[in-house]
């Protein structure tokens, strides 16, 4: 039954960044005997001269070197003889290369007094921004020849791709996208001025209308307000990563990696990860990365640090996180989707809004790691970074963030435990909640306490690539989705009196945008006559608004998908809304075989054998 399964949800391989393996697996851990840190190691220092956190991250991250194919073109000059011959670039970062070349080549090189280098560097093979055609001044370093013979040339840019991408690209950029977004807020709050004077013509249409170009202005209007916490490199509590797994055996070992090689101090961090009876090999591959852990890395004291358990029976992702929460000896508790990967310096971040004591959880930004792929986690890739840095941003700002979500948050331990026994029997209209577990505990924390949002704190997370998981995967979040902002509409109104207004017509807009819609394309031109021109320039404006946004802030080509999402919400997923509305009891997951999923393929089939 799980082969059946697994075949109808058949994905197509998935595009990664390939970083350049590290001869340790734990590279970026602390020093278990304290004498040199990460910031000695780089040397990293501040105008001052003293060690700086924030220059060390900036830094680690231009150094990092990830594996690729290019055809480099060389320019050089030697003896005065200018000379242009052909390269293969295999492996790069922002401050140089390594180049596969002649031999003699290389020795050119190394008297070289110029050197020119011309590469495209493709979709995917660097983090997104970097995508461009790059004609750049470089110097040699070194050569030397690798396991099967070849020369290779070690090359340093004279001025890093970040600083080569701004001069070339990112100025014009910035400037266009800043100035589609002031003309797109213009026209949206000249068509909200319509909707006033026009107001007691259709009262309910043109109120809908002001609510909705409110809620989105304001979002992005205080989205731009946000600042992460600053890093306090001494304020390091005690932090346990609780990683549940079930069926995810080919993410699973690089997720386990990422949360134990973490730049945080060894004695202060712990992972703990829970397989829920997976029936696959999870818990091989588990057990298989944490023995290697051990022998490979004994100084990082592994064997009292990263603990693997498993379920006897499948109980849920929540029950398998609560197993971990009761286990952890730490007081903050981080929760890791098993198909997400930490940043290095993930949890040093996330943990700083915890200066303030009345925070109870915190989110961090989830990337899209598998961006290139396709169109459709294209798309995916620009609705994450939107959803993140600005509406989660902008609710940050009012510390009531709606959502600490799945892939990366944090929590303070003992509010998990005081509100544990109500969320692993939360019932719903008589339904037992088996998803929706992250927005479920926000809202057990957010009636009392703080929420924050960490953007300087992520994660990479892995995307369904196939439309039909990815439908399957955003009903399930929309119905997790109706029944806790049913719940926090109760509290809400506690909360700063703008944020909980923001909310309530965040709530109000996606519930009735289907019968808007219908209204407007379907009713108006019917029995009017008359084409709904300014509603569909409303929605390509607000289309293009998400785009926009993201070139301004990441400066990725992905930006044109952001219009392709909005068309497809508004075609296909808006949809799933009313279908949300009268099957919100439904505890099946559509994206994994839990048992929920197995008794309802099992009752399809016997139809289907009723029926034949």
């Amino acid at each position: 039954m799980n082969k059946l399964f697994q075949q109808q949800i058949k994905e197509e391989k998935d595009v990664l960044l390939v970083a350049k393996p590290d001869r340790r697996l734990l590279s970026k851990v602390p020093d278990k005997e304290g004498v040199r840190t990460n910031l000695d190691r780089r040397q990293v220092k501040d105008n001052e001269g003293s060690s700086d956190i924030s220059n060390l991250i900036e830094h680690e991250k231009m150094g990092r070197r990830y594996l690729v194919n290019y055809d480099v073109s060389i320019e050089y000059v030697s003896a005065d003889k200018k000379v242009t011959c052909h390269g293969k670039g295999t492996d790069i970062s922002t401050t140089g290369m390594l180049i596969e070349v002649p031999h003699e080549v290389a020795q050119d090189l190394s008297h070289a007094s110029q050197i020119k280098l011309r590469f495209i560097i493709t979709p995917g093979s660097m983090p997104e921004g970097y995508e461009m055609k790059v004609n750049i001044a470089a110097k040699y370093i070194r050569f030397d020849k690798n396991a099967d013979g070849k020369t290779l040339c070690g090359v340093a840019f004279l001025e890093s791709l970040a600083q080569y991408a701004t001069k070339k690209k990112n100025w014009y950029m910035l400037s266009v996208a800043a100035f589609f977004l002031f003309f797109i807020s213009a026209c949206i709050l000249l068509m909200r001025a319509e909707s006033v004077l026009y107001f007691k013509f259709n009262k309910i249409l043109y109120m809908y209308s002001i609510i909705a170009a409110t809620f989105l202005l304001t979002r992005y209007l205080f989205g731009s307000f946000y600042r992460p916490v600053p890093i306090d490199k001494d304020f390091t509590p005690g932090v346990t990563i609780i990683v549940p797994c079930f069926n995810e055996e080919q993410w699973i070992q690089r997720t386990i990696s990422g949360c134990i090689n973490q730049d945080y101090p060894i004695d202060k961090l712990e992972v703990i990860v829970v397989d829920d009876c997976s029936n696959d090999q999870s818990f091989k591959k588990i057990k298989e990365i944490v023995e290697e852990l051990k022998i490979k890395e004994q100084r990082y004291d592994i064997e009292n640090r990263v603990y693997c358990v498993r379920q006897e029976v499948n109980a849920g992702k929540r029950e398998a996180l609560a197993k971990g929460t009761l286990m952890a000896k730490h007081e903050l508790i981080v929760f890791v989707d098993s198909d997400s990967f930490l940043d290095p310096f993930a949890i040093r971040n996330i943990v700083q809004p915890f200066k303030d004591t009345k925070m109870g959880g915190v989110s961090g930004r989830t990337d899209v790691a598998n961006t290139y792929t396709n169109a459709l986690t294209k798309m995916q890739a620009v609705r994450y970074f939107i959803a993140f840095r600005i509406i989660k941003a902008a609710e940050s700002y009012f510390d009531a963030v709606t959502c600490l979500s799945g892939p990366l948050s944090c929590y303070r331990k003992d509010l998990i435990v005081k509100h544990m026994d109500a969320w692993l029997n939360q019932r719903f209209w008589g339904a037992k909640a088996t998803f929706g577990d992250d927005r479920s505990m926000t809202n057990f924390i957010l009636r009392e306490n703080r929420t924050g949002y960490q953007d300087t704190a992520i994660c990479n997370t892995i995307v369904p690539n196939t439309y039909r998981i990815f439908l399957k995967q955003q009903m399930r979040w929309k119905r997790s989705w109706l029944r806790e902002s049913l719940i926090a509409a109760v509290f809400m109104w506690k909360k700063e009196p703008f944020m909980a207004l923001s909310f309530y017509m965040g709530v109000l807009v996606p519930l009735l945008a289907p019968l808007i819609v219908l209204y407007n394309l379907i009713y108006i031109p019917l029995t009017h006559r008359v084409f709904p021109l300014t509603f569909i320039i409303g929605i390509c404006l607000m289309a293009l608004l998400m785009s926009m946004a993201q070139l301004f802030l990441r400066k990725s080509s992905t930006w044109i998908y952001g219009l392709w999402f909005c068309l497809y919400y508004e075609a296909v997923l808006l949809w799933q809304m009313p279908i949300a509305w009268f099957t919100f009891w439904k505890t099946t997951w559509g994206t994994r075989m839990t048992p929920a999923d197995l008794a309802e393929l099992l009752k399809k089939n016997s139809k289907k054998q009723e029926r034949a």
